[in-house]
């Protein structure tokens, strides 16, 4: 892992590269591009092209989707405890979602026109599950679910299959679950692309959801206004900011639990206390022996680990909000005092026993949250991202008489007489 210290003379120099905004190389813009504007062009066929180079399978352009004999057949062999995990999970998403469900309502503004919102679902989304080298069930479950909550009636899966052609049972079970109602074997770039634009056989979607590698955080990207997109969630990533109160075996365990997603997953720990960074230091090395996994976390540990003494929590606090952890660890003694100055994290895990895990498979809130520095311009997954709003105004005669003088003063400076004319023509009649 790379160790930074604020006493070292190049630390403020050091610290830009933690200062992390979501801008992608021009490499990668080009390369997802091509793929974009081949799916565009190809449809199935292109689809299934990139499958089978991507994903080293056999598909051709008519065998994209999974049929429901195959999701049904797959249910039946899921071992009893998986279900009762995902069942357990998709309880506490949807009492969750439940409460951050927006609701139409209405009011009287001065003039005495009512005025209010409407919320309805998106009639048709996308979401991407990611597969490849791990199946990531649990991101069905704080998706799709939230979807079905949201009362959406078109939930259009799409997630990669193996060199088999098959997606793991227990994911097409907790597709079932939770309520999909379409699911693809694609991934990638080029699933993005087919749902935006649609194919012989995939139709087009009206909003896109979902984490994935950084060609699928690319593709959404280029494709937002073709298509609504949620956010840009890509590689895991964590942040842990701790004082002396912390459990070092924990913090090193909850860096390994990101580090093991992927070779690209970044994790970070910040501590003014010297002891507790060289005890996390040594419990990495320990805890790291211990993992099926351990290639992939030590090869993320090396190019995107960093243990940094700082000089103070504060500053801390301020190394949180440049780097927009997609989790923040905050394992300290005046937590409640921190929380408020801490505003781009996709989500915060308070204590020494609040692991990452447990948001990642069960707690109530999505997992799927701003990575690469998007969380100083996107929240997390929420259940009202799967709603549109719609302005409600009515105006009677006697609230267009009282609001007509202040349109017509507006349409004379901004130079647009008919805006005026709208108004006056109803309030003189």
């Amino acid at each position: 892992m790379n160790i930074l210290s604020h006493k070292s003379p190049t630390f403020a120099a050091d610290l830009l590269t933690l200062d992390r905004r979501h801008i992608p190389t021009p490499e990668l813009m080009a390369y997802v591009g091509n793929i974009i504007d081949t799916v565009r062009s190809g449809g199935d066929k292109a689809v299934a092209d990139f499958a089978n180079q991507f994903d080293h399978a056999s598909l051709s352009p008519d065998s994209l989707a999974v049929p429901p004999d195959v999701v049904a057949a797959a249910a039946k062999s899921v071992p009893s405890n998986v279900k009762k995990a995902l069942k357990a999970s998709c309880r506490n998403v949807i009492a969750f979602a439940k409460r951050s469900l927006r609701k139409g309502w209405h009011m009287k503004n001065e003039q005495g026109a009512v005025v209010g919102e409407s919320y309805q679902p998106f009639q048709r989304v996308g979401i991407y599950v990611p597969g490849g080298t791990a199946p990531l069930i649990s991101t069905v479950i704080m998706t799709v679910t939230l979807a079905k909550a949201a009362g959406v009636p078109e939930i259009v899966v799409c997630s990669p299959c193996g060199p088999d052609g098959r997606i793991n049972d227990a994911m097409l079970y907790a597709l079932q679950l939770a309520g999909a109602t379409e699911i693809y074997r694609i991934g990638g770039a080029h699933a993005i692309a087919a749902l935006t634009f649609g194919t012989e056989s995939i139709r087009p979607v009206d909003k896109i959801m979902g984490p994935g590698n950084k060609f699928v955080v690319e593709a959404k990207r280029q494709l937002f206004g073709a298509v609504a997109i949620d956010l840009l969630p890509g590689p895991s990533e964590i942040m842990v900011l701790a004082d002396d109160s912390a459990r070092p075996d924990f913090i090193a365990a909850d860096l390994l639990a990101q580090a093991e997603h992927g070779r690209d997953s970044k994790v970070l720990l910040a501590t003014p206390s010297l002891k507790l960074l060289r005890a996390v230091e040594k419990e990495v090395a320990r805890l790291l022996e211990l993992l099926p996994r351990a290639d992939i976390a030590r090869a993320s540990l090396e190019s995107g680990g960093f243990l940094v003494h700082i000089k103070d929590l504060a500053q801390g606090v301020a190394i949180a909000n440049a780097w927009a952890p997609e989790h923040l660890s905050l394992v300290v003694r005046n937590d409640r005092k921190l929380i408020p100055l801490i505003r781009t994290s996709g989500a915060i895990f308070v204590g020494n026993y609040s692991p990452v895990a447990a948001g990642d498979f069960l707690a109530g809130p999505s997992h799927t949250l701003p990575t690469g520095g998007a969380g100083k311009s996107f929240p997390g997954l929420t259940v009202d991202q799967f709603q549109r709003r719609t302005s409600i105004v009515r105006l009677n005669r006697s609230a267009l008489r009282k609001s007509e003088p202040f349109i017509s003063t507006f349409s004379e400076i901004e130079g647009l007489a008919a805006h005026g004319l709208s108004a006056s023509i109803r309030a003189n009649s």
